[in-house]
């Protein structure tokens, strides 16, 4: 492994800490009894409370001043400067502590605990004096941390961890040097619980079922597939658990829920995760009407419980949740965008008309794929105040119940929200004849080519054929609704760890990249020992730098042959 110069010298501090018996990564716990936040929100007001504190965190920053010294910690909570004075935490003679434990082998990164009390300075800043303090983990690479300039009276970042391959590739990373990073991330986990909440107090029960899968399905997308060994048999990532759920109601539950992570097998774009979480539930004796309603109520309480008001900004838009929402068919949100009536249009028809309006289409696309591609291209980026769009085709939803009133509709809706999809919601389809026959034609579609059909379950048709009460269900997208929420542009923002293409491992330079480019075989085990990441990046070095190190490594190497001239350097990086 290629080491940095930084990760070098801390590998060193490394050995020197332990050569005088501290141990870099104890065991034993610490016990920690108050945090950044409480001490800054509290202190004020009750001072007596904070005579006898112990906190843990990370170092952020150091200001050695001599027998004093600052520096600054982060919690989970947030910074705080903490100041050691070299006689508090060395009270006898013996100062190695101080004057080399802590001014020369620790480094911004390290974790480390501390005891002490609380004071404001001078400057008004409220501090912790540290009486003791404890190494609890050192940290052998070095942080990417910003630079802060005041610049003519301005604030100027630079080097700031912005690059979003390296902060989600390293997430870690991102959370430490970017702590706003972590709002995000709680707000995600307080909408979750907002939800779990209003679903719990209706009496509605949470639920697991299987994310590995003999058939697929519960949605129309491509599934991951897999293959058990002691079953020998296929399995597939579940891509929804709808129907699975759909089993509960029918063993007699009335209102089940899972949160659930969900796997699809297609494009990765700003919206769209393979991995995903969604919560499905389902509620008996209840219609898409009735979800309508109650989508609009939980979903008003979520933006109430994270923001406190119904209001939610969006990049340039101010979101309204208050219900109740727009409510427009599908037909007549295409009609009003696009001016075509797509309603009684057959097959041919449509992907004449969406070729016309300049949307791709091929053969494998039926009726149900055309007219959501019209949506998807003309209607949906214009909806960004929470929409339902009601009434779809019975081509688009195989597991939807027929309209009461409209032939050739079912009931079907989604809340469309900031131009994208948030939930999808139907009145079940419980007569399993009909379900047989929606399946069938999924097979058919399939057989054109259509990578996204649903697959034939016989075990949930069966289960149908024993009873399913009319059922009210809905699938609502947590990562979309979370981007809404803490108002991120795109879905790996609102991910600890989305996907990414596998990392392009960088090859360190060899003996061999270094004969190639004439370097004489004495001096290669110098240039081995320099923090030349990549070849390139010798390649790229500073001759003058490079002769100059070349002399100390000479010297230290014991390197007896003739010493390069400065043109022999630069022709070896050309």
């Amino acid at each position: 492994m290629q080491l940095s110069e930084q990760e070098v010298v801390r590998r060193g501090k490394l050995e020197q800490l332990r050569s005088l018996g501290i141990d870099p990564y104890p065991a034993e716990s610490f016990e920690v009894n108050a945090s950044i936040r409480d001490i800054q929100e509290n202190y004020e007001r009750s001072k007596t409370d904070y005579k006898n504190i112990s906190i843990a965190g990370r170092i952020m920053n150091f200001r050695i001043m001599g027998s004093a010294s600052f520096a600054e910690l982060q919690d989970a909570t947030g910074r705080m400067q903490v100041y050691i004075r070299r006689d508090d935490i060395c009270p006898g003679e013996d100062k190695t502590l101080y004057n080399t434990v802590f001014k020369k082998l620790l480094d911004i990164g390290d974790i480390i605990g501390v005891h002490g009390y609380v004071f404001t300075t001078q400057t008004g800043e409220i501090t912790i004096h540290v009486t003791e303090f404890k190494l609890l983990t050192k940290a052998l690479r070095p942080l990417p941390m910003p630079r802060v300039v005041e610049e003519n009276g301005e604030t100027k970042v630079f080097d700031a961890f912005t690059d979003p391959e390296l902060r989600y590739r390293q997430r870690y990373v991102d959370l430490i040097v970017n702590p706003d990073k972590r709002d995000i991330f709680l707000k995600r986990s307080q909408l979750v619980n907002s939800m779990r909440t209003f679903l719990t107090n209706r009496g509605y029960l949470e639920v697991e079922t299987p994310i590995l899968q003999p058939i697929h399905g519960g949605a129309t997308a491509r599934p991951f597939s897999t293959h058990h060994n002691t079953l020998d048999m296929p399995l597939y990532l579940r891509i929804a658990n709808e129907l699975y759920l759909k089993r509960l109601i029918v063993g007699g539950f009335d209102g089940v829920f899972e949160f659930a992570k969900d796997f699809r097998n297609e494009g990765m774009d700003r919206t769209h995760n393979p991995e995903f979480t969604q919560v499905e539930f389902y509620v008996a004796y209840k219609d898409y009407q009735w979800m309508m309603d109650t989508t609009e109520e939980m979903l008003e309480k979520v933006a109430m419980d994270l923001h406190g008001k119904t209001q939610v900004q969006v990049g340039e838009n101010t979101i309204d949740f208050q219900r109740p929402w727009k409510r427009l068919t599908l037909f007549g949100a295409i009609q009003e965008y696009t001016g075509i009536d797509v309603s009684a249009m057959t097959e041919d028809q449509l992907r004449e008309t969406a070729q016309s309006i300049g949307i791709e289409v091929d053969s494998s696309m039926g009726k149900a794929k055309l007219i959501d591609e019209i949506f998807g291209e003309k209607v949906e980026p214009n909806l960004i105040q929470p929409t339902f769009i009601t009434d779809y085709p019975v081509e688009m939803s195989p597991l939807t119940k027929k309209h009461r009133s409209k032939p050739g509709l079912v009931e079907r809706f989604e809340a469309i929200c900031n131009g994208k999809e948030i939930c999808n919601a139907y009145s079940e389809l419980n007569d399993p004849l009909d379900q047989r026959e929606r399946f069938e034609d999924q097979l058919r579609l399939a057989e054109r080519g259509d990578e996204e059909a649903m697959a034939l379950d016989e075990d949930f048709l069966r289960a149908l054929e024993y009873g399913m009460p009319p059922t009210a269900g809905i699938g609502i997208g947590i990562d979309r609704l979370t981007m809404i929420m803490t108002n991120q542009p795109t879905i790996q923002e609102v991910l600890f760890f989305p996907q990414m293409r596998p990392e392009q491992k960088i090859a360190a330079p060899t003996d061999k990249d270094y004969r190639t480019a004439g370097v004489p075989e004495e001096w290669i085990p110098a240039l081995l020992k320099m923090p030349f990441t990549t070849f390139n990046d010798f390649k790229a070095a500073n001759p003058n730098k490079l002769f100059n190190d070349l002399g100390g490594l000479r010297k230290k190497l014991k390197i007896e042959a003739k010493m390069p001239t400065l043109d022999d350097v630069k022709s070896w990086i050309g």
